[in-house]
């Protein structure tokens, strides 16, 4: 009982807080966007390190004035509380992990697509290994002839967590770079070489 009641009061707390945090270290930074020449209309998947979630949602936002996305996140608790602060940045969740019990989440994030969403999703998430890429990418670019756009966001000063994705905060008082690629097509592409090609673009900011 004692359990459970700490995890609702942390549901009830975290996220707000959590989200006026990552408001306030977006707005005491200075920002640069290096973004792509062409920005898709149609639904596209954005990729990232899940070591590098915290600021996404502000690049998300030079592309769509009006977001109309769904991000892949983890049924665990820290899940839970990552999609409460992405609900305070008008994004829209998907649980579960494209490694465990993958095919509903690859059922749900294909009918997204469908249903014109953008698609956010982190290749070596829930629970690693770090900068190992999953499947799930590929799958659902390749069914639904998705390009696929990588993305980072690039610190001047920050911190590392001491978790298996060493997950990174921004220092206040520095700048942020937000990087986007150009939009990637994997069709025609052998699973594993379509994997290798969005990990080197991953890896060329990763931090």
């Amino acid at each position: 009982m004692r359990k459970a009641f700490l995890r609702k009061l942390a549901l009830w707390l975290i996220p707000p807080i959590g989200t006026l945090l990552i408001r306030l270290l977006y707005l005491t930074n200075r920002k640069r966007f290096h973004l792509p020449n062409v920005i898709p209309s149609e639904p596209v998947i954005f990729a990232f390190w899940h070591g590098d979630l915290l600021m996404q949602p502000y690049l998300y936002y030079q592309f769509r004035k009006i977001p109309k996305a769904k991000v892949l996140i983890s049924d665990h608790f820290d899940g839970q509380i990552i999609a409460s602060i992405m609900r305070y940045f008008k994004l829209g969740t998907i649980h579960g992990s494209t490694t465990r019990g993958g095919a509903k989440v690859l059922i749900q994030g294909l009918k997204s697509l469908s249903d014109g969403y953008d698609i956010g999703i982190t290749p070596d998430g829930p629970k690693g290994p770090r900068h190992q890429m999953s499947d799930g990418v590929v799958v659902m670019a390749q069914k639904r002839k998705s390009k696929v756009i990588v993305y980072s966001c690039v610190p001047s000063k920050f911190w590392q967590l001491p978790s298996w994705d060493h997950f990174s905060v921004p220092k206040p008082f520095g700048t942020l770079d937000f990087y986007a690629s150009e939009p990637i097509d994997l069709e025609g592409l052998e699973t594993e070489e379509a994997k290798e090609l969005i990990k080197a673009k991953l890896m060329e900011h990763a931090l």
